[in-house]
C-alpha cells in the first residue's frame, strides 16, 4: 500500500500530492469554493449525509453544479475513505474535507481542450494534529474574546453557506489572539448580538437552561445540532434568542461547538472568570452525552492525539541534531 495519503479528485483517486487545482480555478481567482469538514469516530463518519445536505445548499446558494447527485458524492466520500484505510494509527480519528468550486473560469478555456467542469476534492487528514494545543484546554477551558470584526450579517454572505471566502473569520481570530494568545473569537452580528466563534457556534447556560443564538447570523452546526438534541434528551431546557455580550459574561457556564472539537468549555470571558472557572456540571454532562452518542471518550483521544504528535515530533528532532552537529 502506498504511504501517502489519497484523496478524491475529479472523479478520480490520486495521490494527495497530485491533488492540484488550476490557477484558473474560480476557487483561486473568485474564491467561490464552498466545503464541507466531517470527521470520524471509530473511523466512521458522523452525520456525513447532514453534511453533504449542507454542502449541497450551500452549491445551491453558490450557483454550483457540480455534476454529482448527492448520492453519488456520498459514494465518492466513502471510496476516498477505504482508500486511506491503514493511513491513521490506531485509536486516532481523521477529518474529511469535502472542497467544490466552479472550477475554470470560461475565459480561460482555450487552456483546457478536453472541457471544463466544476472541480471536486475529497481528502482525509488525522485529528491529532489539531490536538496538541487543544487537548490541554478541555479539561481547563478556553477564553473568549470579543474582537472588533463582525459577523457578516445574511443579507451580505449568508453564514449559512459554508465557503472558503473566510477573511472575516480570520480577521476575527487574529484580533482575538492579540488579546489573548488562547483565546476563542467570540463574534458579534450587527446588532450587537452574540452571533458565532470563527468556526465554531457559541452557547450560554444560565440557570440550568442552554442558550444559543438565533440561527439567522450564524452557521447552523451540525455538532450545534446534535447538541441541542442531546441536551432535550437530557431534559434540559433549550432556548434560542438573541443574547449580548452581558448575558455570557454573567452565565453561569458557556461552551463552544464544533466538528472537529465537539464540546469545548469557555471558562473565562473577556478577561473575567465564569461560574468557578472550570468546566461546568451542565457542560460537563453534555460532554458526557457526546461520549456516550459516539462511543469514544473525545477528551482522552484528545490527549492520545497530542501526545502521539508530541513523541513523533521529537522524533524528527533527534534525527535531526546529530547531522547539524557533523555538519
Amino acid at each position: 500500500m502506498s504511504s501517502e495519503r489519497i484523496a478524491y479528485f475529479n472523479g478520480s483517486m490520486v495521490p494527495e500530492s497530485e491533488a492540484r487545482i488550476s490557477v484558473f480555478d474560480s476557487a483561486l481567482v473568485y474564491g467561490d469554493v464552498v466545503f464541507e469538514v466531517t470527521r470520524t469516530f471509530q473511523e466512521q463518519p458522523f452525520r456525513l449525509r447532514e453534511h453533504l445536505e449542507r454542502l449541497y445548499a450551500s452549491m445551491r446558494l453558490a450557483e454550483i453544479d457540480c455534476g454529482l447527485t448527492i448520492d453519488e458524492m456520498e459514494a465518492a466520500t466513502y471510496e476516498t475513505i477505504e482508500a486511506n484505510r491503514g493511513q491513521f494509527s490506531d485509536g486516532f480519528d481523521f477529518q474529511i474535507t469535502h472542497n467544490v468550486s466552479p472550477g475554470p473560469l470560461g475565459i480561460y478555456r482555450s487552456v483546457f481542450p478536453g472541457g471544463m467542469r466544476a472541480t471536486i476534492v475529497i481528502n482525509c487528514f488525522s485529528l491529532a494534529w489539531r490536538m496538541v494545543k487543544l487537548a490541554p484546554q478541555y479539561r481547563t477551558g478556553v477564553a473568549g474574546v470579543i474582537p472588533s470584526q463582525r459577523a457578516v450579517p445574511a443579507q451580505f454572505v449568508d453564514p449559512k453557506v459554508k465557503s472558503r471566502s473566510r477573511i472575516y473569520y480570520i480577521r476575527a481570530e487574529h484580533q482575538a489572539h492579540r488579546i489573548d494568545p488562547d483565546g476563542w473569537a467570540v463574534m458579534l452580528d450587527g446588532d450587537g448580538y452574540i452571533a458565532e466563534g470563527a468556526g465554531s457556534n457559541v452557547f450560554v447556560i444560565h440557570d440550568g437552561t442552554l442558550y444559543s443564538p438565533e440561527g439567522r447570523n450564524i452557521l447552523r452546526g451540525v455538532t450545534r445540532n446534535c447538541v441541542l438534541e442531546l441536551a432535550s434528551a437530557a431534559g434540559i431546557p433549550v432556548l434560542e434568542r438573541n443574547l449580548e455580550p452581558y448575558d455570557l459574561l454573567n452565565a453561569d457556564e458557556a461552551f463552544f461547538t464544533s466538528t472537529t472539537t465537539c464540546i469545548m468549555p469557555m471558562t473565562r470571558f473577556e478577561g473575567q472568570v465564569l461560574g468557578d472557572g472550570t468546566p461546568g456540571p451542565v457542560t460537563q454532562q453534555l460532554m458526557a452525552a457526546f461520549t456516550e452518542l459516539v462511543g469514544l471518550d473525545i477528551v482522552a483521544q484528545a490527549e492520545a492525539g497530542a501526545a502521539h504528535v508530541v513523541q513523533w515530533e521529537a522524533g524528527q528532532a533527534r534525527s535531526v541534531i546529530p547531522a547539524a552537529a557533523g555538519g
